[in-house]
């Protein structure tokens, strides 16, 4: 019997699946950067194209055997999907690989647990976890004998482990969303007396990595935590701004960064932390203008906002990082529009880094906010006069 190949820790194999659709991340680029925020080390990539995925072993057999052969060489100690696989098929291909297998959900999943740090952003990430691993059971278990009854044995006769471990998860669930809850009305009220003070509310939103917490800390002075990672920020950060050119003080909000396919479960437990998008009377839709992929991210952002119901918030484009652009690449101008799902939305080009466009951006708040007071105390934007020239 031949030695087991010795397998270093935290070596991943990344594995992605070409099925046709658009936007197919063709160099794992995304995903190598969430194993390496995860604290993960990608030693090697490989890429197959199906039509299907395999009911299985998602990519067939002979893949399998490759993946395997691979993981051996590079003495991998994990495998990680681009694309949610079902329980039966990680456990299927765990037994043929003789690593662990992950997915591309549960790769985010592990970076929000390492990253949340108020009680509510750590509740959340509970309870996603838990819902992901509620799927799962069936994954690791192999004392899956039904059990015989008798003294100091959990449950009834007959009564299979992996049941008992499902009641003990739903139970875990049903507290931490009952824990989540009491947290969610907490804010619920923190919010409801931001309303009762008449304050604009914006809020930052946008793919991860796009500079929002870069962007929030130019605009409030602030020292929230800002790197040049994958889900820098979890959890809300809420801050006032006063607009001198209007006299008045608005509310903006920094929030989590979207990502394609966003695990459904984290949009589920993450509602509160969402809800001040919803709730936003401007959205600030922060864009990295570096990256030549902004528009599928923008397109991921507005799926996001319509599945949380903030799809009617008008929103501000934000092209950001604009000092990472080379000379060729710069927008003629810093100000224009952009057609988004059919309309026309406003853009600015600015870098947080460098403080280029900032300026222009605290004009246009300032307008958006005496527009606003105005319609509130039911005059036209225009009226009265000295609201015209507040923001000239």
């Amino acid at each position: 019997m031949s030695e087991p190949i010795p397998r270093q820790d935290g070596a991943v194999i990344l594995v992605g699946v070409d099925f046709g659709h658009p936007h197919f991340d063709s160099e794992l680029e995304e995903l190598g950067l969430l194993a390496q925020t995860a604290g993960l080390e990608p030693v090697a990539r490989l890429i197959c194209k199906r039509k299907a995925p395999d009911a299985a072993l998602f990519v067939g057999s002979g893949k399998a055997d490759e993946i395997r052969e691979l993981a051996e060489l590079q003495r991998a100690s994990e495998v990680i999907f681009d694309q949610a696989i079902s329980p039966a098929q990680q456990r299927n291909l765990e037994r043929a690989l003789g690593v662990a297998v992950y997915d591309r959900t549960f790769l985010i999943l592990e970076i929000f647990a390492q990253r949340a740090r108020s009680h509510e952003g750590k509740l959340q990430v509970e309870l996603a976890r838990l819902q992901y691993l509620s799927t799962r059971l069936v994954r690791r278990w192999s004392h899956l004998e039904r059990q015989t009854g008798g003294a100091g044995v959990r449950g009834g006769p007959g009564e299979k482990q992996i049941e008992l471990d499902r009641r003990m998860i739903d139970a875990s669930i049903k507290r931490t969303r009952e824990r989540l809850s009491k947290v969610q009305k907490q804010r619920g009220t923190q919010r409801r007396q931001r309303e009762r003070r008449d304050t604009f509310n914006i809020s930052l939103v946008g793919y991860t990595n796009a500079g929002k917490s870069s962007l929030f800390n130019a605009l409030v002075k602030a020292r929230a935590y800002a790197a040049d990672q994958l889900f820098a920020t979890l959890d809300t950060t809420t801050r006032h701004l006063y607009l001198g050119d209007v006299g008045r003080r608005v509310s903006i909000s920094d929030t989590v960064g979207f990502i394609r396919e966003l695990p459904h479960g984290l949009v589920d437990a993450f509602k509160a932390t969402l809800q001040e998008a919803v709730d936003a009377d401007l959205l600030l839709h922060v864009v990295d203008a570096s990256n030549p992929h902004h528009p599928e991210q923008i397109a991921e952002v507005q799926q996001v906002l319509q599945d949380i119901g903030a799809g009617d918030v008008p929103q501000l484009l934000v092209f950001n990082k604009l000092d990472a652009l080379d000379a060729d690449r710069r927008p003629h101008a810093l100000a224009d529009e952009m057609e988004i799902d059919g309309q026309r939305v406003p853009r600015l080009f600015l870098s947080a880094h460098s403080g280029e466009g900032l300026p222009a951006l605290r004009e246009l708040l300032a307008q958006r906010a005496a527009q606003a007071g105005a319609q509130d105390e039911g005059m036209s934007p225009g009226e009265p006069a000295e609201l015209q020239g507040a923001t000239h």
